[in-house]
Protein backbone atom coordinates (compact mmCIF):
# COMPACT_ATOMS: atom_id res chain seq x y z
CA UNK A 1 0.00 0.00 0.00
CA UNK A 2 1.30 3.50 -0.94
CA UNK A 3 0.83 5.93 1.30
CA UNK A 4 3.07 9.13 -0.42
CA UNK A 5 1.45 12.04 -1.34
CA UNK A 6 2.32 12.88 -5.51
CA UNK A 7 0.78 15.52 -7.73
CA UNK A 8 -1.95 13.30 -9.94
CA UNK A 9 -0.32 15.12 -13.03
CA UNK A 10 2.74 13.92 -11.70
CA UNK A 11 1.31 10.44 -10.75
CA UNK A 12 -0.47 9.85 -14.09
CA UNK A 13 2.09 10.65 -16.40
CA UNK A 14 4.64 8.12 -14.31
CA UNK A 15 2.23 5.46 -14.63
CA UNK A 16 1.69 6.13 -18.42
CA UNK A 17 -1.98 7.29 -18.35
CA UNK A 18 -0.69 10.78 -19.54
CA UNK A 19 0.92 13.02 -20.18
CA UNK A 20 1.56 15.77 -17.38
CA UNK A 21 0.68 18.32 -19.86
CA UNK A 22 -2.65 16.26 -20.83
CA UNK A 23 -3.82 15.79 -17.29
CA UNK A 24 -6.25 18.47 -17.72
CA UNK A 25 -8.01 16.83 -20.48
CA UNK A 26 -7.86 13.14 -18.76
CA UNK A 27 -10.03 14.65 -15.77
CA UNK A 28 -12.38 16.17 -17.90
CA UNK A 29 -12.17 12.85 -20.00
CA UNK A 30 -12.35 10.23 -17.65
CA UNK A 31 -14.13 10.01 -14.14
CA UNK A 32 -11.08 9.98 -11.48
CA UNK A 33 -11.64 10.14 -7.91
CA UNK A 34 -9.83 10.62 -5.18
CA UNK A 35 -11.38 9.08 -1.78
CA UNK A 36 -14.66 9.50 -3.30
CA UNK A 37 -14.65 12.84 -4.60
CA UNK A 38 -14.20 13.86 -8.12
CA UNK A 39 -10.44 15.42 -9.47
CA UNK A 40 -10.49 18.45 -11.74
CA UNK A 41 -7.54 20.40 -10.31
CA UNK A 42 -4.08 18.66 -11.87
CA UNK A 43 -1.91 20.36 -9.11
CA UNK A 44 -4.27 18.25 -6.09
CA UNK A 45 -1.77 15.58 -4.46
CA UNK A 46 -3.25 12.46 -3.73
CA UNK A 47 -2.43 8.45 -2.81
CA UNK A 48 -1.77 6.02 -5.09
CA UNK A 49 -4.16 3.50 -3.50
CA UNK A 50 -7.16 5.91 -3.05
CA UNK A 51 -7.49 6.88 -6.90
CA UNK A 52 -9.75 5.61 -8.88
CA UNK A 53 -10.85 5.67 -12.54
CA UNK A 54 -13.71 4.74 -13.97
CA UNK A 55 -14.39 2.53 -10.36
CA UNK A 56 -10.74 0.82 -11.42
CA UNK A 57 -7.55 1.60 -9.23
CA UNK A 58 -4.88 2.79 -10.73
CA UNK A 59 -1.96 0.13 -12.30
CA UNK A 60 0.71 -0.42 -9.28
CA UNK A 61 3.77 1.94 -8.76
CA UNK A 62 6.20 -1.03 -9.51
CA UNK A 63 5.17 -3.48 -11.49
CA UNK A 64 6.64 -6.81 -13.26
CA UNK A 65 5.61 -9.01 -15.94
CA UNK A 66 6.30 -12.78 -17.03
CA UNK A 67 6.04 -12.43 -20.70
CA UNK A 68 5.99 -15.89 -23.42
CA UNK A 69 8.66 -14.17 -25.44
CA UNK A 70 7.89 -15.23 -29.60
CA UNK A 71 10.87 -15.46 -31.82
CA UNK A 72 11.88 -12.33 -33.85
CA UNK A 73 11.04 -10.08 -31.12
CA UNK A 74 13.98 -7.57 -29.75
CA UNK A 75 14.81 -7.50 -26.09
CA UNK A 76 15.24 -3.99 -26.23
CA UNK A 77 14.00 -0.19 -26.36
CA UNK A 78 16.22 1.12 -28.99
CA UNK A 79 16.99 -1.59 -31.61
CA UNK A 80 15.52 -1.26 -34.81
CA UNK A 81 13.04 -3.81 -35.28
CA UNK A 82 9.98 -5.68 -33.81
CA UNK A 83 10.90 -4.76 -29.84
CA UNK A 84 8.99 -6.63 -27.22
CA UNK A 85 7.90 -3.75 -25.79
CA UNK A 86 5.30 -3.29 -28.52
CA UNK A 87 3.36 -6.37 -27.31
CA UNK A 88 2.21 -4.75 -24.32
CA UNK A 89 -0.09 -1.93 -23.55
CA UNK A 90 0.67 1.50 -24.82
CA UNK A 91 -0.12 3.05 -21.46
CA UNK A 92 2.76 -0.12 -19.94
CA UNK A 93 4.87 1.45 -22.61
CA UNK A 94 4.84 5.17 -21.21
CA UNK A 95 5.53 4.22 -18.03
CA UNK A 96 8.13 6.01 -16.10
CA UNK A 97 11.08 4.74 -15.15
CA UNK A 98 10.95 2.37 -17.95
CA UNK A 99 9.70 -1.30 -17.90
CA UNK A 100 13.16 -3.20 -18.97
CA UNK A 101 13.61 -6.91 -19.23
CA UNK A 102 15.18 -9.07 -16.48
CA UNK A 103 18.22 -10.28 -19.04
CA UNK A 104 17.89 -10.85 -22.21
CA UNK A 105 16.86 -13.53 -24.47
CA UNK A 106 18.11 -13.79 -28.38
CA UNK A 107 15.97 -12.67 -31.12
CA UNK A 108 15.33 -16.30 -31.77
CA UNK A 109 14.83 -17.59 -28.44
CA UNK A 110 11.40 -18.11 -27.02
CA UNK A 111 10.10 -18.44 -23.97
CA UNK A 112 9.74 -16.95 -20.28
CA UNK A 113 11.19 -13.34 -19.59
CA UNK A 114 10.46 -11.06 -16.66
CA UNK A 115 10.18 -6.97 -17.28
CA UNK A 116 10.07 -4.97 -14.61
CA UNK A 117 10.54 -1.00 -13.67
CA UNK A 118 11.85 -2.16 -10.22
CA UNK A 119 15.58 -1.89 -10.42
CA UNK A 120 16.45 -3.25 -7.28
CA UNK A 121 14.63 -6.61 -8.79
CA UNK A 122 16.50 -5.84 -12.07
CA UNK A 123 20.03 -6.03 -10.27
CA UNK A 124 19.00 -8.31 -8.24
CA UNK A 125 18.03 -11.16 -10.44
CA UNK A 126 21.00 -10.09 -12.58
CA UNK A 127 23.76 -10.04 -10.46
CA UNK A 128 26.28 -13.06 -11.11
CA UNK A 129 25.61 -13.64 -7.48
CA UNK A 130 21.74 -14.56 -7.61
CA UNK A 131 22.48 -18.05 -9.22
CA UNK A 132 18.66 -17.35 -10.43
CA UNK A 133 17.41 -20.64 -11.98
CA UNK A 134 16.92 -20.93 -15.77
CA UNK A 135 15.52 -23.98 -17.77
CA UNK A 136 15.55 -24.23 -21.82
CA UNK A 137 14.22 -26.90 -23.98
CA UNK A 138 17.05 -27.05 -26.90
CA UNK A 139 16.70 -28.58 -30.30
CA UNK A 140 20.09 -29.84 -31.69
CA UNK A 141 21.44 -30.06 -35.04
CA UNK A 142 23.26 -33.63 -34.69
CA UNK A 143 22.20 -36.05 -31.68
CA UNK A 144 23.40 -35.89 -28.57
CA UNK A 145 26.55 -38.23 -28.18
CA UNK A 146 25.52 -39.41 -24.70
CA UNK A 147 28.45 -37.87 -22.58
CA UNK A 148 27.11 -34.23 -22.15
CA UNK A 149 24.95 -34.47 -19.35
CA UNK A 150 29.01 -35.89 -17.71
CA UNK A 151 30.58 -32.61 -19.07
CA UNK A 152 27.52 -29.95 -18.42
CA UNK A 153 27.90 -31.27 -14.37
CA UNK A 154 31.44 -31.34 -14.33
CA UNK A 155 31.95 -27.36 -13.24
CA UNK A 156 35.07 -27.76 -15.70
CA UNK A 157 33.48 -26.91 -19.00
CA UNK A 158 35.14 -23.98 -20.42
CA UNK A 159 34.00 -21.57 -23.04
CA UNK A 160 35.69 -19.47 -25.49
CA UNK A 161 36.32 -16.08 -24.24
CA UNK A 162 35.68 -17.54 -20.72
CA UNK A 163 38.14 -17.04 -17.61
CA UNK A 164 36.43 -19.26 -15.47
CA UNK A 165 34.31 -22.53 -16.00
CA UNK A 166 31.17 -22.97 -16.05
CA UNK A 167 28.92 -23.62 -12.66
CA UNK A 168 27.82 -27.14 -13.12
CA UNK A 169 24.43 -27.12 -14.95
CA UNK A 170 22.15 -30.52 -14.82
CA UNK A 171 20.93 -31.85 -18.54
CA UNK A 172 17.69 -34.29 -19.19
CA UNK A 173 17.87 -35.88 -22.42
CA UNK A 174 14.22 -35.66 -24.04
CA UNK A 175 14.96 -37.79 -27.33
CA UNK A 176 18.19 -37.57 -29.31
CA UNK A 177 17.98 -34.41 -30.38
CA UNK A 178 16.46 -32.64 -28.11
CA UNK A 179 17.41 -31.93 -24.35
CA UNK A 180 16.65 -29.77 -21.27
CA UNK A 181 19.10 -28.19 -19.46
CA UNK A 182 18.91 -26.11 -15.93
CA UNK A 183 21.76 -23.48 -15.48
CA UNK A 184 22.02 -20.64 -12.77
CA UNK A 185 24.15 -18.07 -14.95
CA UNK A 186 23.45 -16.01 -17.65
CA UNK A 187 26.25 -15.66 -19.82
CA UNK A 188 26.30 -14.61 -23.86
CA UNK A 189 24.55 -17.26 -25.54
CA UNK A 190 25.69 -19.75 -22.85
CA UNK A 191 23.14 -22.69 -24.31
CA UNK A 192 24.67 -22.56 -27.49
CA UNK A 193 28.06 -22.06 -26.86
CA UNK A 194 27.50 -25.15 -24.56
CA UNK A 195 26.00 -27.24 -27.14
CA UNK A 196 28.76 -25.93 -29.15
CA UNK A 197 31.60 -27.00 -26.99
CA UNK A 198 30.91 -30.70 -27.53
CA UNK A 199 30.32 -30.38 -31.36
CA UNK A 200 26.58 -29.60 -31.67
CA UNK A 201 24.66 -26.77 -32.75
CA UNK A 202 21.46 -25.66 -31.45
CA UNK A 203 19.10 -25.07 -33.90
CA UNK A 204 15.45 -23.67 -31.65
CA UNK A 205 15.76 -22.44 -28.06
CA UNK A 206 12.96 -22.25 -25.66
CA UNK A 207 13.34 -21.38 -21.96
CA UNK A 208 10.60 -22.81 -19.80
CA UNK A 209 10.76 -21.21 -17.04
CA UNK A 210 13.46 -18.17 -14.85
CA UNK A 211 14.03 -18.04 -11.74
CA UNK A 212 10.42 -20.61 -11.02
CA UNK A 213 8.25 -18.27 -13.02
CA UNK A 214 6.88 -20.88 -15.72
CA UNK A 215 5.25 -19.73 -19.38
CA UNK A 216 3.67 -23.08 -19.66
CA UNK A 217 -0.25 -21.30 -19.18
CA UNK A 218 0.81 -18.28 -21.86
CA UNK A 219 1.19 -18.85 -25.59
CA UNK A 220 3.86 -16.82 -27.80
CA UNK A 221 3.47 -13.10 -27.14
CA UNK A 222 1.24 -13.21 -24.09
CA UNK A 223 1.94 -12.01 -20.22
CA UNK A 224 0.82 -11.40 -16.86
CA UNK A 225 1.53 -9.62 -14.24
CA UNK A 226 3.51 -11.15 -11.33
Amino acid sequence: MSNSYKRIDAHLSSLGYCSRSEAAAFLKKYHVTAAGKKLTDVKLKVTHDEVLIDGKGLDPEVMTILMHKPASFICSHDDAGKLIYSLLPERWQRRNPKLSTIGRLDIDTTGAILLTDDGGLNHKLTSPKSQAPKIYEATLAEPLKGNEAEIFASGELMLNGEKKALLPAKLEVLSPTKARLEICEGKYHQVKRMFGATGNKVIALHRVSFNGFCVDDLKAGEYKQI
